[in-house]
Order: structure tokens, then sequence, then C-alpha cells
């Protein structure tokens, strides 16, 4: 069967949000009586990220959830166009040859989705095929890249995965939550987008995706849709699951392809906070150079749910060697990806 390789990406980010002028300029005053609120919210490993709804020019914590979706399709529009027309552009394809668009997010709703509003404003063809992932929150991106892989490699077509997310358009009201204050100071908005073609020449073949979901933690991480936008719920018991499967997953995808973990060149994990890159980091053996792309991407960007683990492979583009990729969110799920040279 034909390989399916990641030959373009791109991304798109709106206007920056300092860390510490976010906290003293509107969640300080938020969580005013919150114990240890100001230690957790500068000490989550960002300087800064990016909001389409910037929180010391405008209060969304008590819009209803109808109006933040109407927002969401406003400000995800241009953000999405920009992050595919850019992945397009780096390789060398034009919006007519794509045969599957596919299109990841959790942060809203709307139909007809943001796969045909784009697919028709980008001039994608009318015979276009479509994928909407839904509501898998921040691992979406690997099994977005499992299902966009069988098509290419399966049809001799390329394809198109997008993640879109704007996390900034649910912030919640004040409450006495101390892992609200952990989900309000690591999240942020990213629209990032990878193009997958059969049998390239260059850019990174995908060659194994493994899963593993330990459905007796499901309720560590949640994401409800309430009257109120969307609620985090994200236990601190989180990267202790986690430590207990990540060894299996990586071994498992390793050995599909006869490598071992001295021999990955580069580790995109996705940085849901500092303690979940730290997980990664000790069970595998890693040096802390070995997860700096995830720090700076977390520092930078914040956590950008399913569009973080593509920014940190954009972060990661020069490093030359197997690749894997991996992302955790709810169930709790763990998904890896390893890509090796084309």
């Amino acid at each position: 069967m034909t390989a399916a390789v990641v030959t373009g990406a791109g991304s798109a980010l709106p206007a920056a949000l300092d860390q510490e002028a976010a906290w003293d300029g509107f969640f300080a005053a938020h969580y005013a009586d919150v114990r240890a609120a100001k230690r957790i919210f500068l000490g989550a490993g960002v300087r800064r990220r990016h909001a389409v709804a910037n929180p010391l020019d405008e209060d969304l914590s008590n819009w209803g959830t109808g109006a933040r979706m109407a927002r969401y399709v406003q400000e995800a529009l241009p953000l999405g166009k920009q992050a595919v027309a850019g992945a397009l552009d780096s390789a060398g394809l034009a919006p007519g040859d794509v045969g599957l668009f596919a299109v990841a997010t959790c942060t809203g709703y709307a139909t007809p989705g943001l796969d045909i509003r784009l697919a028709s404003d980008l001039g994608m063809p009318p015979g276009l095929q479509r994928l909407l992932i839904g509501h898998m929150g921040c691992y979406a991106a690997i099994p977005g890249l499992a299902a966009v892989g069988d098509f290419v490699a399966a049809r001799s077509r390329p394809a198109v995965l997008l993640c879109c997310e704007l996390t900034s358009l649910h912030v919640q009201p004040a409450q006495r939550d101390l892992e609200q204050v952990v989900a309000h100071a690591l999240f942020s908005d990213a629209a990032a987008a990878v193009v997958l073609e059969p049998g390239a020449g260059r850019g990174r073949r995908l060659a194994g995706v493994v899963a593993r979901t330990d459905a007796s933690t499901a309720d560590l991480m949640t994401w409800d849709v309430t009257d109120l936008g969307f609620r985090m719920g994200l236990s601190p018991r989180v990267p202790g699951v986690l430590s207990k499967h990540v060894g299996e997953v990586v071994d498992e995808l390793l050995a599909g392809a006869g490598l071992r973990v001295e021999d990955v060149a580069g580790w995109a994990v996705h940085p849901g906070g500092p303690k979940i890159i730290d997980v990664v980091r000790d069970e595998l053996g890693l040096a802390e150079e070995q997860v700096a792309a995830s720090r700076r991407v977390l520092s930078e960007h914040g956590n950008c749910s399913s569009a973080t683990v593509l920014l940190v492979l954009q972060e990661m583009a020069d490093v030359d060697g197997p690749v894997v990729a991996m992302a955790f969110g709810p169930g709790l799920t763990l998904y890896a990806a390893l890509l090796l040279p084309a």
C-alpha cells in the first residue's frame, strides 16, 4: 500500500496574551478568594498564549453557549483558512488537489461546519470528501492523522487535517475551584494544519499509530457542555495515570518498526502542562533537551488542545530521523504516532 507522507504544515495564531498581564488584569480578581491561585496560574509553564477573546478587553464568563458558538464560527474561519492555505503552500499543492479535508475541534459547533465552510472558501472541489472529528480533546490530532493517512494510502489522493481550537471562548464564571484555575492558566487558541500525500519522496512518512484508553479513569478529565460554554474538569491525578501507560504505548509503537527509544531523533510530546512533560521524560528516560520543543511551545503558546502537538511538530521541522508524536486527553486516552523520514 502507498505510504502517506506529511509534506506540508501551516498554522495561525490570534493576538498574543502575556500570562502575567492576564493574571493582573483579570484572573487575580476572578480568583481573589482562591488560595494558591496566583502560584498555580503563574507556575503553569506558560509565558504567553493567544486568544481571540482577550479577557483584558472583554469578559465572556457570563456569555451563553449560543453566543460563544456564534463567535467561534466568526473567529475560526479566518484562522483555519490561514493555517490550511499555509500547509498547502508549503506542500506545493492547490486546494483543488485535495481529496479529503478533515477538521478536528472540541471548542465549537456549527452546522454547516468548518469543514464545509472552509472547503468552499478555499476553493476545494465540490466532490471533496470531508471528515469532522469532534469533542475528542487534546489528543484528536493523532487519530486525525491516522484517518487521513489511511485515506491517502488507500485512495492515492492528498488530504488535509486542520485542528482549530478556541479555548478562550470558554472562560468560566468565578468560583472557588482549583481545577478551573489550572484550566484557565494553561489553555490557549490556535489553528494548525498538515498535508499528507501518497508516496511522496520528501517529508515524514506516517509509519504507525497506537492508542490506549484507561476507561477506569474517565472522570479525571472532562469537557462538559454547559449553559455558559464548555467547562473543563482536570484532576491532579492525570499525570500519575499517564505514567502507568506511556512506556507500554511507546514500546508497542516502536516495536512495529523495529526501533527502540534510543533510536528516536525527536519527541513531539503534547505539553498538557509541565507535569505531563515531566512524566513522559522520566518514564521514557529522556534527557531534558529531548522535550525542549514541547516546553517551548507550552511557554510561547500554552496548551492549544488538539492543535498543540502539530505546533510541536512544526517546531521540530529540522529534526532528521524518526519522530514520535504523543498526545493525551479524555478517557484517559493516550495516542502516539511514529513518523519516519520519507
